[in-house]
């Protein structure tokens, strides 16, 4: 028996290959297939810097926390040209096997979700979801701050007044707007040379929530050109449920305390 190729081996390039079986004789189907796998992967890249970015601001060391953000913003743009990749595809070509995915969804995906709770939007209906009835990872990753968690924590430590609230909630809450963590944000952006590691945070955190809310938009473009005003499958109604969570936005404050500014 001739042995695999050490890339072969090393990375199971022979099994990844076989993952992909098209359900139908439609020539976009493999196509779908291969990136919702590529996306899938990406996810997991994404929240595995975004750990390490927590765990950094766990330690107070912002320039490593930095370094992870970093990495996962470029992960992050890959992520929007997936949606590019897609859009090649046309209106009837994606009809013509979309039938084959019954139920399927990506609200359904574990890493998708995961991701979403790594950053924070950990609504409720989803959290006592993933309870009853969710995957392991995202059960552990309820059991543990978010990133946004970590860095208001991190904040605290440094003298900064970041209300009790915020800090003292469990793990599994979803932050909320706080006008003095709005506050914090103010103070850190007035005076960023005194600031600097706080500003550099808070820059490298804005840049993921740009690039998730850029994934978003791009998303939605996507299913408009692709289904119109069709409901979306696994049980949503499509571009409508798109446009709605598209005016969600990760650090609220982040966004919010500009306007004081």
């Amino acid at each position: 028996m001739t042995q695999a190729p050490e890339y072969v081996a090393y990375a199971r390039m022979d099994e990844l290959h076989e993952l992909q079986n098209p359900r139908s004789d439609a020539r976009g189907e493999l196509n779908f297939i291969l990136l919702s796998h590529v996306k899938e992967l990406l996810f997991r890249a994404v929240t595995d810097d975004l750990d390490t970015a927590r765990a950094g601001l766990g330690r107070d060391d912002v320039p490593d926390a930095c370094l992870a953000l970093a990495r996962a913003v470029r992960t992050q743009r890959v992520l929007v040209a997936c949606w590019e990749s897609m859009n090649g595809m046309s209106a009837d070509e994606f009809v013509a096997f979309r039938h084959v995915l019954g139920d399927a969804s990506g609200v359904q995906s574990f890493a998708y979700r995961t991701l979403e709770f790594v950053m924070g939007n950990r609504p409720r209906d989803k959290v006592d979801a993933t309870y009853v009835d969710g995957h392991p990872l995202l059960r552990a990753e309820l059991a543990k701050p978010s990133l946004y968690d970590a860095a208001l924590a991190h904040l605290a430590r440094q003298g900064y007044a970041v209300p009790a609230d915020c800090l003292e909630k469990t793990p599994a809450q979803q932050h909320e707007l706080s006008a003095g963590v709005e506050g914090v944000w103010l103070e850190v952006y007035r005076d960023s040379t005194k600031h600097h590691a706080a500003h550099r945070l808070g820059e490298a955190l804005l840049e993921v929530a740009y690039q998730f809310s850029h994934w978003r938009a791009t998303h939605l473009l996507v299913v408009e050109r692709m289904l119109g005003g069709k409901n979306g499958t696994g049980g949503s109604d499509g571009a409508p449920w798109l446009r709605a969570i598209n005016e969600h936005r990760f650090f609220p404050e982040l966004w919010t305390f500009r306007t004081q500014l």
